[in-house]
């Protein structure tokens, strides 16, 4: 009878780690493993691998079937992969829809070690343009400043790419 008491409270602890990332993370944190390209990364959260894709930003695609990567699209890639560097803790933020329809989770996504917030930065140093794509709007005017001063800096693509 003990030893059934004992297996039950361990079940019952196992899950609960389970339901919350493993004790060691808030549920809203997760981990990059991997930078896909400059608006998608991979992140381990609540135990489980998830492809993320950054909200209201698009960056050059690197992924070109049968052609060479956009202009400044390794460039964008690599500026995501210095601020998420493999082992980063990021918290997400969602907005109204919570995933594309390739069913990636859609995100804001804040470095957790200074609150960086990644999709600004990105836009902001001239590696992205604003995307937004109602209802998922909450950033939309500040993505579109940043990108309206990265352009008047000729920063990133803003100067390297024509068009």
């Amino acid at each position: 009878m003990v030893f059934v008491v004992v297996a039950a409270a361990v079940v019952l602890v196992l899950r609960a780690r389970r339901d919350d990332g493993g004790g060691d993370l808030p549920n809203d944190v997760g981990v990059v493993d991997y930078v896909v390209d400059g608006d998608t990364i991979d992140i381990e959260i609540g135990g489980r691998e998830e492809r993320v894709r950054l909200i209201g930003i698009n960056t050059p695609e690197t992924h070109v079937e049968d052609g060479p990567p956009d202009c400044f699209g390794l460039e964008a890639t690599d500026f995501t992969r210095s601020l998420l560097p493999l082992g980063t803790e990021v918290r997400l933020t969602r907005d109204v829809v919570g995933r594309d329809d390739y069913g990636r989770l859609l995100a804001y996504v804040f470095r957790r070690t200074d609150d960086l917030f990644v999709n600004n930065a990105i836009i902001a140093a001239g590696y992205a343009r604003p995307l937004t794509i109602d209802p998922n709007n909450a950033y939309g005017p500040q993505f579109v400043a940043a990108a309206t001063a990265a352009e008047a800096s000729d920063l990133g693509l803003w100067g390297a790419c024509a068009g």
